[in-house]
């Protein structure tokens, strides 16, 4: 009836659905119970649509019985529930500068697009460079906003289980703390690039986060997005 496919993870705050039980209290009303599909285009990720159509992520993971998150693909069909109609159409990936962000006067600044796992380094309006990256994979989705690097490290242990997280990662080389735990950094364990891998850091080939890393400096706004 919920759509539940590990009967091991139930959350917090989750509504399940009881069948058989007409006395239980209603907690949605006739209207939000609608649902509609999706059909999935070239580019899209799973959180990103969850967005779109404001409904909660792990809703729409269960009930279109997804197991892996990480993965779905060109055409497929997925049931959004609690949702009468489309939203707007899919908004085409972009990289041009935010508004908010100053464009003149070479202002050195980093874009971190979340659809495209690229990375563009920007000096005012031009891009001076851009690569591949891995941001977090679900649940551990990487933050989004406006943010700037407050803390810097040529080489840092990261020890996740301090965070409650299965990794040890000595001498993880050139990170750039942005927001909280949240950080560019280089990586040595794996080459995937592209591809959503990590806990929520933004992961770099090595080589890339030594260029950003001497690039940049403390303050240097980070702007992280769908």
């Amino acid at each position: 009836a919920n759509g539940i496919v590990n009967v091991n993870h139930v959350y917090a705050g989750q509504t399940l659905v009881i069948p058989g039980q007409g006395n239980a209290t209603e907690t949605t009303s006739p209207a939000t119970a609608v649902s509609t599909t999706y059909v999935v285009q070239p580019g899209d990720q799973l959180g990103r649509i969850a967005q779109r159509f404001g409904v909660p992520l792990n809703d729409l993971i269960q009930a279109n019985n997804i197991y892996d998150p990480n993965h779905i693909y060109y055409g497929q069909i997925l049931t959004i529930p609690g949702v009468s109609s489309d939203p707007s159409p899919n908004p085409a990936p972009t990289s041009s500068p935010p508004t908010t962000i100053p464009t003149t006067g070479g202002v050195r600044w980093i874009d971190v697009n979340l659809t495209t796992q690229t990375l563009t380094a920007y000096e005012g309006d031009t891009p001076v460079y851009s690569t591949a990256v891995s941001s977090g994979y679900w649940p551990y989705l990487t933050v989004t906003g406006q943010f700037s690097v407050y803390a810097r490290y040529s080489s840092q242990t990261m020890n996740g289980y301090a965070l409650g997280f299965d990794y040890y990662l000595p001498d993880v080389p050139y990170v750039m703390y942005f927001y909280g735990n949240y950080a560019l950094h280089g990586t040595y364990w794996h080459n995937n690039f592209g591809t959503p891998m990590s806990h929520g850091c933004v992961n770099l080939a090595t080589a890339d986060a030594e260029w950003l890393y001497n690039w940049s400096d403390y303050g240097t706004t980070v702007n992280v997005h769908y």
